[in-house]
């Protein structure tokens, strides 16, 4: 025995009881009663209807066995390592005071500025010497392609 389920309310139509109504494009509902078929002929929303199950699922109506609500599972914050740096490292750097951070930093900008000036002095060194100022002449007029016509 195959059971329908109400298109309108969700009731169950049991075989042989209620109506059929097919639709222009040959969807098929079914109705218990002509109270539901009606209700659905006049385009009305079975979510606003008091009595009809969607409206019932929709309110958490008749559900009092379901009672316990589902846990959810607190995320656990874990420290990992990074790229570059492991946890260890990671728990020195934040355990160190702000005084040891900026002699860090202090000491990594004068590193910087040294070895900037070192390499500053290596270019300055092999300078060259200038080339004997005579008539410029480009490499085409060197070569002497078509020059003298």
């Amino acid at each position: 025995m195959t059971v329908e389920i109400d298109a309108f309310s969700g009731f169950r139509v049991y075989p042989s009881k209620g109506k059929l109504f097919v639709r222009g494009d040959s969807k098929v509902f079914r109705f218990a009663s002509s109270k539901n078929s009606s209700l659905f002929l006049q385009r009305k929303n079975p979510r606003k209807i008091a009595w009809t199950q969607v409206y019932r699922r929709m309110h958490k109506k008749g559900i009092t066995e379901e009672v316990a609500k589902k846990r959810s599972r607190r995320t656990v914050k874990h420290q990992r390592g990074i790229v570059g740096a492991d946890l260890a490292t990671i728990a020195a750097r934040r355990n160190q005071t702000a005084a040891v951070r900026n002699q860090q930093r202090i000491s990594a900008i004068a590193k910087a500025k040294t070895e900037k000036k070192e390499k500053e002095s290596k270019k300055a060194k092999p300078a060259r010497a200038p080339v004997a100022s005579g008539p410029r002449v480009s490499k085409q007029q060197m070569k002497g392609g078509k020059g003298g016509r």
